[in-house]
């Protein structure tokens, strides 16, 4: 079965995302560290006209019911408040970086994710959707930063919580 494009009202906007970052790849191409590229995506984008937060906490609780801050996403840019970014600087992207965007794609509730790997000789990209259940994609520990505040916390407050490491 071929896949068919899907239309969403915020296309304009990710295809004005994805030529900044094919500028930037062109500018730059592959082999330097994601904070290069993410940089250089910062100053396109500003070039753009697009209004955008870098590194926007979003809290993450375990529980909607009786919420515990279990720790933060950190997407690398949420452009217009509509399309969460992040970028990769990787020979290749799997189902975890999938899963990432996915998961704040969950949390901050926002219509459309793309996914840009500048670590390729071509731009790779990926639009995402939200998950349609999302309780079932919010928390992804492998990506959820937790501060050493928080840690500390819950090694007080339950002796049997298991610690949550950092992801930097």
């Amino acid at each position: 079965m071929v896949g068919k494009a899907v239309t969403t009202p915020h296309d304009s906007k990710t295809y004005k995302i994805i030529g900044c970052a094919m500028a930037v790849h062109r500018e730059l191409g592959p082999g330097l560290r994601e904070n290069s590229y993410q940089r250089a995506l910062s100053n396109a984008l500003c070039d753009a006209d697009l209004a955008f937060e870098e590194q926007k906490l979003y809290e993450v609780y375990d529980d909607p019911e009786q919420p515990r801050l279990v720790g933060y996403y950190i997407p690398d840019f949420v452009v217009e408040g509509t399309v969460i970014v992040e970028i990769k600087a990787l020979r290749g992207l799997d189902n975890s970086h999938l899963a990432q965007i996915v998961g704040y794609l969950a949390v901050s509730c926002c219509p459309v994710g793309l996914l840009i790997n500048f670590g390729e000789r071509s731009l790779r990209y990926r639009r995402v959707f939200p998950p349609q259940k999302l309780v079932e994609h919010i928390i992804n520990r492998q990506w959820l930063f937790v501060p050493d505040w928080l840690r500390d916390k819950w090694d007080r407050g339950n002796p049997h919580t298991q610690s949550v490491k950092s992801v930097s």
